[in-house]
C-alpha cells in the first residue's frame, strides 16, 4: 500500500497532496499476464462510481504504450459489458512512495496467531511488507480467495499446522 499519482514529494497518510491510495505490484508475465491484472482489477471494484475525493478514485498507472494501450482496450470493454462509463484514470506511472508501516498488512495484523508465527520469520516490518506470502495471507484473511486457491499454496504461506488450519477453516466459512 502507498500514494502515486501525484506531485508532492513523500507524501504521508495525513499530508497526501494530490496523490491516490495505490497498490503497486510486481508480477512475472510468463506466468500472469497485465490483462489479467486488468481483470482482477475491475471485478475488484465499482469503477463507475465517482469517488469521495482525490485519495479514493480508481486509477491505473502504466509503465509503457503496450500497457496503456491494454489499458484503454479494457476500459472499452469494461463499458460495453456493464452499459456505464469508466471513470477510472489512466496516466503514466512516475513514482510509488511506500505508506507507512501500519497501513501494510493492515487485516493480517489483526490476527494475532498469524503474526506471531510471522514475527518469527521477518525480522523487521519491511521484510513482512515485501513478503509474497505475507500478501497473500493479508488476502485470505480479508476475505479474498477460495478453499480451492489456498489449498494450492497453503504450503508457500510459512505457517505451521494449527495455522493452516485455523485459516483454511476461515476460508471455507467466507465461501
Amino acid at each position: 500500500m502507498g500514494y502515486s499519482g501525484g506531485t508532492l514529494k513523500d507524501p504521508s497518510y495525513h499530508d497526501l497532496g494530490d496523490h491516490t491510495e495505490s497498490i503497486q505490484m510486481d508480477f512475472d508475465p510468463e506466468k500472469l499476464s497485465f490483462s489479467e491484472l486488468l481483470e482482477v482489477f475491475w471485478a475488484s471494484h465499482d469503477p463507475t462510481q465517482k469517488a469521495s475525493s482525490r485519495q479514493y478514485i480508481s486509477i491505473l498507472f502504466y509503465h509503457n504504450e503496450s500497457q496503456k494501450q491494454k489499458i484503454i482496450e479494457s476500459i472499452s470493454e469494461e463499458e460495453r459489458k456493464r452499459g456505464r462509463l469508466i471513470l477510472t484514470e489512466v496516466i503514466p506511472f512516475r513514482e510509488f512512495y511506500l505508506a507507512e508501516e501500519y497501513h501494510q498488512k493492515y487485516r493480517l495484523k489483526m490476527f494475532r496467531e498469524f503474526m506471531d508465527e510471522y514475527s518469527k520469520i521477518f525480522v523487521s516490518d519491511r521484510e513482512l511488507t515485501d513478503s509474497t506470502a505475507a500478501a497473500r495471507l493479508n488476502g485470505y484473511v480479508s476475505g479474498m480467495g477460495d478453499l480451492l486457491q489456498l489449498e494450492n499454496e497453503i504450503d508457500l504461506l510459512g505457517l505451521s499446522s494449527a495455522a493452516q488450519d485455523k485459516l483454511r477453516k476461515m476460508v471455507s466459512a467466507s465461501e
